[in-house]
């Protein structure tokens, strides 16, 4: 294992230890705020398509941002996590439309459109644990989104990347290894910051 990749294990564990100490009352007090501030961004608020995720566990909300973009007639694409780590996608069709999948997660039920289906989000909202000053996020170690930016990259589309954490995962450095994609913006409860491209 590289030194990178050490300091990275090293700092998904205290971050997860910390969000391990999160109440279900805290969970949803920052899920609100989170909400209300990333509904304000512009990448959000011109979006046609935004590709996100249902979080789970004590992961930063987004059911109640799932649900208002889709009620502003905004197509939200949900990952569908294939066998091989890599992600598929699938329209969102309400709460009610999202069964239980492997690994704790929750997936939309309706048609897979493919892995390239991310080629018409406007905006990409990211899973993660962490992201520094320079907007190079740290992901919980799969790969899963490591190959969806690669296949964005590679296509040549250039959509908005947003990763949305607690404000304490907001870190002075994310150790990066070359497969790692830097984030445009991260949204907390407390606010947006924004990174140089």
């Amino acid at each position: 294992m590289s030194d990178d990749a050490a300091e990275k294990a090293l700092l998904r564990r205290e971050l997860l230890g910390a969000r391990r100490l999160l109440t279900e009352d805290d969970v949803h007090a920052f899920a609100a705020a989170l909400a209300d501030r990333a509904l304000g961004l512009p990448e959000l608020a011109a979006a046609g398509a935004v590709a996100a995720y249902v979080s789970v566990g004590r992961e930063p909300g987004t059911r109640a941002l799932l649900d208002v973009l889709r009620a502003r007639g905004v197509r939200v694409l949900l990952p569908v996590l294939q066998s091989d780590n890599d992600l598929d996608w699938a329209e969102y069709e309400g709460p009610d439309r999202l069964a239980p999948a492997g690994r704790g997660l929750l997936e939309p039920t309706g048609p897979r459109l493919g892995t390239a289906a991310v080629l018409g989000a406007d905006t990409v909202l990211l899973p993660g644990l962490a992201v520094d000053a320079r907007g190079m996020r740290l992901g919980r170690g799969g790969g899963s989104y490591d190959r969806v930016l690669a296949r964005i990259d590679a296509a040549g589309h250039d959509p908005a990347r947003v990763v949305l954490l607690y404000a304490n995962e907001v870190v002075a450095r994310v150790p990066e290894e070359p497969h790692d994609h830097p984030v445009h913006a991260v949204v907390t409860p407390r606010g947006v910051t924004r990174f140089a491209s």
